[in-house]
Formats: C-alpha cells, sequence, structure tokens
C-alpha cells in the first residue's frame, strides 16, 4: 500500500489543468502552498506567507481550524454520504435551521429557505432558475428574462456567464438567450479615491427602467447584481444606488438577488452585505465563507413567499427540478455548521466593523505610492486601482504579486486592480505587514 510517505516530493505538473490561471508561464516558476494555520500559509520550500486573501475570498476564520477538521472526521465516521434525492439525512436539515437562524436581513426578510450547492457558480445558477419557476408558479410564465451587470462575476455555468459582465469570462461561450445588463457603477472621474460609498452613481440603478422599456417587464425574472463587485476590483455601490434598484424591480414585479458568495459572513463588518446596506433582496447566493473554504458547499437564501409560491399542486409531485448529487452533503454541512460556531463564539461576522476605520486608512495610506490611481475600501475588502503599462495591461500588479509574494504576504490581482480580503482574525499588525510590504512592492514596481 502506498502511503504518504511514499509520494514524490516534487509531483508532475504535467496533469493538472489549473483554473483561471496562465498555466505555462506558473509552471515554469510554480508557487506552491503546502500548508496553513491562522493567517499564514507555509511554501513547499519552508516560507511562511501572511494571507491578505483569506484563500480564495473565503478563509474567513482563518486556516486550520480543529475545531473543523473534528466535525467533518465525526461526519466521516458516522455517515459519510446520504442521498438528498428523495431522502435526507438530520445534519442537512440542522444546517439548514442553523443557516435560517443568521439569515440575512434578519428574521423580517424571510430569507430563511435553504437549497444546497456546491459552489457560488451553482448557487448563481440555481438562484436564476427558482427566480424563473417562481414567476411560472405565479402565472408569470413569460417572464425568462435575466438581468445582470456590466463587470459583475456571477460564476461560470452557464446562467452566471451570461449575467456576468466579465469579458474575458464571456467571449468564448455561447450564452443563454435573454439575458441582459445594466450598466456598471465604476466612474474614477467623479469617484475616484472615495472613502466608503461613492457619492455619484446612484442614477445607474435606472437602467433597469431602460430595460424594462426596451423588453416589457413581462419578459423580466430577475436582476442580479452583486452589493459589493469584488472580482471586478472592488467596487463599492454608489451611495442610494441599491436601495433605488429595489424599488424598480419590486414595481416591476421583478425578483432582486444579490450575489453574497464574497460578502457573505462578515466581510464588510455584518453577517451580510443585505444587513450592511440595509436592502432586501428576494435571493441570496453564498458560497465561499459558507464552510471557511473547507469543503466546496454553496446555499441559496430564498424568501418564504418565493419558495412557497413553489409549494403548490398534487403532494407528491417534485416542486422543483432541480438539484445535485452532493446537495446538502454530510461532511460539507458538519464543516459549515462548526464553522457557524466558530463565527459566534469568536464574533467574526461583526469583527470586521471594529477593525474597519483602521483598515481603511492603512490601505489609504499607499495612495501616494507609485501608480496608483484609485482606492477603494469598504469593510475588510480594499482594491487598490494601478495605472497600465503602456501594451501590458495587468503587468504591474502581476509583478507587485509575485513581489509581494517573495517577501512573505499573498494578495490578489485581477487585470491591474490588486485585491485584499484578509480573514477576519486578522490583528492590527498584520494589517501593518500587509500595507508595509505591499507599499514597499508598489514603488519597486516601474
Amino acid at each position: 500500500m502506498t502511503t504518504a510517505a511514499d509520494r514524490p516530493n516534487t509531483p508532475s505538473l504535467d496533469n493538472y489543468w489549473m483554473p483561471f490561471t496562465a498555466n505555462r508561464q506558473f509552471k515554469k516558476a510554480p508557487r506552491l502552498l503546502a500548508a496553513a494555520e491562522g493567517m499564514h500559509y507555509t511554501t513547499v520550500d519552508g516560507r511562511r506567507v501572511l494571507d491578505g486573501t483569506a484563500g480564495l475570498w473565503c478563509v474567513n476564520a482563518g486556516h486550520g481550524r480543529r475545531q473543523i477538521t473534528a466535525a467533518v472526521e465525526r461526519q466521516l465516521a458516522t455517515l459519510d454520504y446520504a442521498p438528498s434525492f428523495q431522502m435526507g439525512h438530520p445534519i442537512a436539515f440542522e444546517f439548514a435551521e442553523r443557516l435560517a437562524a443568521v439569515a440575512p436581513g434578519g428574521a423580517d426578510a424571510q430569507l430563511d429557505r435553504i437549497f444546497f450547492t456546491n459552489s457560488g457558480s451553482e448557487s448563481v445558477d440555481t438562484a436564476l432558475k427558482i427566480a424563473i419557476a417562481y414567476q411560472r408558479a405565479i402565472g408569470q410564465g413569460t417572464r425568462t428574462r435575466v438581468i445582470g451587470r456590466e463587470r459583475g462575476y456571477h460564476g461560470v455555468g452557464f446562467g452566471g456567464l451570461s449575467v456576468g459582465g466579465l469579458v474575458n469570462n464571456r467571449r468564448v461561450f455561447p450564452l443563454l438567450p435573454g439575458a441582459d445588463h445594466l450598466r456598471h457603477t465604476h466612474d474614477p472621474a467623479r469617484n475616484a479615491f472615495t472613502k466608503g460609498l461613492p457619492e455619484h452613481g446612484a442614477e445607474l440603478a435606472d437602467d433597469l427602467e431602460r430595460l424594462v422599456a426596451l423588453h416589457g417587464a413581462e419578459t423580466i425574472a430577475a436582476v442580479i447584481v452583486e452589493p459589493l463587485a469584488g472580482s471586478a476590483g472592488v467596487l463599492p455601490p454608489p451611495k442610494g444606488y441599491l436601495e433605488r434598484l429595489r424599488e424598480i424591480a419590486t414595481r416591476h414585479g421583478i425578483l432582486l438577488i444579490f450575489d453574497e458568495v464574497i460578502t457573505g459572513f462578515g466581510r464588510l463588518g455584518t453577517p451580510f452585505a443585505t444587513d450592511y446596506f440595509g436592502v432586501t433582496p428576494d435571493i441570496v447566493t453564498t458560497a465561499k465563507g459558507l464552510t471557511n473554504g473547507t469543503i466546496p458547499m454553496g446555499a441559496v437564501f430564498v424568501q418564504r413567499k418565493v419558495h412557497d409560491a413553489l409549494m403548490t399542486g398534487p403532494e407528491a409531485a417534485i416542486e422543483l427540478f432541480h438539484g445535485y448529487t452532493y446537495s446538502g452533503h454530510p461532511a460539507a454541512c458538519a464543516a459549515g455548521i462548526a464553522t457557524l460556531d466558530i463565527y459566534a463564539d469568536e464574533g467574526l461576522l461583526t469583527r470586521g466593523a471594529s477593525l474597519a476605520e483602521e483598515w481603511q486608512e492603512a490601505i489609504f495610506s499607499l495612495k501616494s505610492a507609485a501608480n496608483v490611481i484609485d482606492i477603494r475600501v469598504l469593510g475588510l475588502v480594499a482594491g487598490i486601482e494601478l495605472s497600465s503599462r503602456p501594451g501590458a495591461a495587468g503587468a504591474r500588479a502581476y509583478d507587485v504579486f509575485i513581489d509581494c509574494l517573495n517577501r512573505g504576504v499573498l494578495i490578489r490581482v485581477t487585470g491591474d486592480i490588486i485585491a485584499l480580503s484578509p480573514p477576519l482574525i486578522v490583528e492590527r499588525e498584520q494589517i501593518g505587514e500587509i500595507v508595509s510590504v505591499l507599499g514597499d512592492a508598489l514603488n519597486r514596481a516601474q
């Protein structure tokens, strides 16, 4: 029997086709992480790297949480897998109940019907399907169109790609008919270096009125936006924008979906962005922080009125022909419950609020660094936009990324925008370390 000790220390890199990666570039100079604990990764050559990105926006409670490991181990020893089609297992119902107790918007929002998925992409496609099914269930079967937003990211399923607005994700693949887009809200000419929410741009929500006039409200099922656009480079909504979008959607019978895969579970200093902005959508998509990134899982929070509209007809009839083999996987549910326990015990869903002002001031201290043209901060998220080198978009930020990694700090880049989102357990001195290393790297990148 082969053991871990028998495996080679340097596996071949040929076979693994890596996602969202320049594979040929990476494999010439691989960057491999071998272990993680608390706020740090350890590379294969033994270097400690401070995690400035919570993995990929997901390790909100920090790495190596023994409580989660023990919960998953117990669950695997008890029930490793059980089907969720016409069968059930207790821990999935327990996790759904626990999530309902902390659901976006609180009890009054009634976003307490939970559909389990395995990723943010699956959560988005699930939410879109639920929205269309709801419209049909209430006699609005002509409402099949879905509206996204330019520069939005909603995963890589065909539904998410169709409502998403990142051109490189879309250009190769056929898209769903009937999707359309609001304009994005990024307006550096008027809003550059704004602290908090931008003052200008709420009127861009009126694009939904324009699309209603173009297509007819009777054709539109739902509009989906990220309350804070993350993957596009940290784009906070203008003041009043989400409120205006909610009012227009309600007036025209259009469901509003918030994609909270990034903002869910404490990222803005509140449990969800729904709570931060005080705007209640009809459906909320989540993943990432749901299990602290330990086991792939997503959850869609659905307003009770939407759920109940489908609970009609014969009791023996399947109400929604949708689901996944691993929906509500027992081990993932165990990880999720343990994660919720940690969030509650350590106050992590609101801890970011106590650090937000210091985080903002630390990030804004980089305003005078070389090539910085904008800074955007909300909660424990930051986006630092750099001017691009002529004919080499993204190259400057990539060089900063490599420089920071070599000096022991992990950041994330998207084009020439640096994105930061540390685990919610980050301490003040670690904020200082991230900013110090990043500032030096910015000034070295020409």
